[in-house]
């Protein structure tokens, strides 16, 4: 499901439904881990474009990773919040690249820690012509929190294309996800870098998966 500003979309525009079944196909594709990168040596130059997922430690990444392209553990899922401490990068049937970006946020990571993985995903992001959106996912129950609203301003003040998408949201009841998504939308529209709506997603219960994936493919058609 997506949202703008606007409202919910209640009818799929001929042009959304052809990207949705496009992306449905882009991803029955074989997705492939190809490279993982913890310095900025060890980035590879990606001859695809790429998709960058973002967020927090344990809201999610690797799970709806998992969930858009149909595959049970392509990305890594852990209990343990901060685990993943490099940039991975996924091919998938040679037509993109998703880039699963460290977790932030883990308040048992050490200032270094913070420092090196801080400088490694800004590294990245820096003149990334391959990138073409950074996916920035939000844990629907505890919503936009001020480490995110940090990253939010690194990604404006590096000129990166950045969507919000609310994760897990089989957990709220309906008054709680109408509240969270004006809110978000209203977070979302004081940044200049941010795609004006709000992808609504549960990768346990396969909510919002295909306008993601059409959105996605939308970006590389």
């Amino acid at each position: 499901m997506a949202e703008t500003g606007e409202g919910e979309i209640s009818s799929i525009e001929p042009d959304d439904a052809l990207n949705m079944e496009h992306g449905r196909k882009l991803f029955l594709r074989p997705c492939q881990f190809v490279a993982g990168a913890m310095t900025e040596p060890q980035l590879p130059q990606m001859n695809l474009p790429e998709i960058a997922f973002a967020g927090r430690s344990n809201v999610g990444k690797s799970s709806l990773i998992n969930a858009v392209t149909n595959q049970k553990s392509l990305a890594r899922t852990s209990q343990t919040p901060g685990r993943t401490r490099q940039l991975n990068f996924f091919d998938c049937g040679e037509r993109i690249c998703l880039v699963d970006l460290p977790g932030y946020g883990y308040a048992k990571a050490s200032k270094t820690d913070i420092k090196a993985w801080t400088g490694l995903t800004l590294d990245f992001l820096k003149g990334r012509a391959t990138l073409k959106r950074v996916m920035l996912l939000i844990d629907s129950r505890r919503g936009i929190g001020d480490k995110d609203r940090e990253i939010m301003k690194i990604f404006d003040q590096s000129a990166v294309s950045w969507a919000v998408v609310l994760t897990k949201i089989d957990k709220l009841n309906a008054t709680e996800k109408e509240t969270i998504i004006a809110n978000t939308l209203a977070e979302a529209a004081k940044h200049v870098a941010a795609w004006p709506g709000v992808f609504v997603t549960s990768a346990d219960k396969a909510i919002g998966l295909d306008e993601l994936r059409g959105h996605i493919f939308s970006l590389i058609a």
